[in-house]
């Protein structure tokens, strides 16, 4: 009866470990250098509808269903979309926008699980026809999310996305 006790309570303390040392906070970010004048490249960054033509997601499922709410490139506006199990479902508002600098969003994931992260689009002057991209977004891991992802490298798995879109974004933009 002892040894049943004892193995409960050592299963009950290394989740409470796993608990206090799982990380609960995440931030992604990518960067690129586009050679074209910011005010141009804000200009495109700032429509979500554009993310079609360089999003990883969006070559990941073309068929996803989508839906638009607002006036692209302004405050409010909500893209939704319904893909296959590579996408998942969920929406992107415009949160804010501050000229040539940044484009702020809120990611409310639906499926294949509920979250909503932080993201943005940042936008550094290089030089007249230089430009500096910065893509990322950040979230909470919440309990007990927050110790799976003790065993799941977000940098790693995201990053490589952003790598790739930011690759597709360079190319659309500079051609």
């Amino acid at each position: 009866m002892y040894i049943i006790l004892y193995i409960l309570l050592g299963f009950i303390a290394i989740f409470i470990i796993l608990a206090l040392i799982a990380p609960k906070k995440y931030h992604v970010y990518r960067s690129i250098e586009i050679n074209k004048p910011i005010s141009e490249v804000f200009q495109y960054l700032k429509h979500i509808k554009n993310q079609n033509e360089w999003s990883p997601w969006k070559k990941k499922d073309p068929d996803m269903t989508q839906e638009f709410i607002g006036t692209d490139g302004e405050v409010g506006f909500i893209s939704r979309w319904v893909g296959n199990k590579d996408v998942g479902s969920g929406e992107q508002e415009i949160k804010r926008i501050y000229k040539d600098d940044v484009i702020e969003s809120e990611l409310r994931f639906f499926k294949p699980w509920k979250s909503q992260s932080d993201a943005y689009l940042r936008v550094e002057y290089l030089g007249d026809e230089r430009t500096k991209v910065i893509w990322g977004f950040s979230g909470k891991n919440k309990f007990p999310f927050s110790i799976f992802m003790l065993f799941f490298n977000m940098d790693k798995a995201v990053g490589k996305d952003f790598d790739d879109g930011l690759s597709s974004l360079k190319y659309i933009l500079e051609k």
